[in-house]
């Protein structure tokens, strides 16, 4: 005896056939049409850490604030800094009005020497180079190591500034020696750490010691 299976033209494009002893589906076709995501970016999605577009230099949004007064119209309120120039400025936005995001990217690269007045860092996959002006490098090139690893942030193709770890492990290279009735009392000293920065530490801390620095507050975290 033979099984009729009668096909069936389903909305979605998927051909299904049953009978009285067997149901089964066959793929449907993949669509080679694509819609993209319509998304405005408004005054009111701005948060820390957020990367805009002002008078056609890139921004990262440092701090904000949504404030809803009593009369008038509410805005937000925030710091901005400049990642070319590293500068910081407040701005305020009327809330809901459209900003443009920087369409700032990040690619992770190793920092590894110095030639001259270029810091040098090459990505480890294809061992290309990238070389950045000491002059257009910021207050975090004083946290810099051989062979640490960074992230370098690209706006239209371009490198506009470059990220260190949020903590860091540096050895003191000098420092002044504290005496004990000092160090029971508490209290800091300037230290100088491998990479020529200066850091403030406890008075019972000494030369050729290993910390742990906080690079976003340039702060002694601990000992290792």
């Amino acid at each position: 005896m033979t099984t009729m299976m009668i096909p069936f033209k389903l909305y979605s494009g998927v051909s299904v056939s049953f009978s009285s002893s067997k149901f089964f589906q066959t793929s449907p076709r993949r669509s080679t049409t694509t819609f993209p995501r319509i998304y405005a970016f408004s005054s009111n999605d701005i948060k820390v850490g957020s990367n805009i577009e002002v008078d056609g230099a890139p921004w990262k949004v440092i701090e904000f604030l949504h404030v809803k007064p009593g009369k008038g119209a509410a805005y937000v309120r925030t710091t901005l800094r400049n990642h070319i120039t590293g500068n910081s400025v407040e701005k305020t936005f009327r809330a809901g009005s459209k900003i443009e995001q920087a369409e700032v990217t990040k690619e992770t690269k190793q920092f590894t020497y110095k030639d001259g007045s270029q810091f040098v860092f090459m990505d480890l996959s294809t061992y290309e180079e990238v070389r950045l002006n000491e002059s257009d490098m910021g207050d975090n090139k004083k946290w810099l190591k051989e062979g640490m690893d960074c992230n370098l942030l690209f706006w239209k193709g371009k490198v506009i500034d470059f990220e260190v770890p949020l903590q860091i492990k540096v050895k003191i290279v000098d420092v002044d020696p504290g005496t004990k009735g000092e160090a029971a009392q508490g209290g800091s000293k300037p230290a100088t750490v491998e990479t020529g920065a200066i850091v403030y530490v406890p008075l019972f801390v000494d030369r050729d010691q290993e910390i742990i620095v906080d690079t976003r507050t340039g702060q002694y975290v601990s000992r290792v």
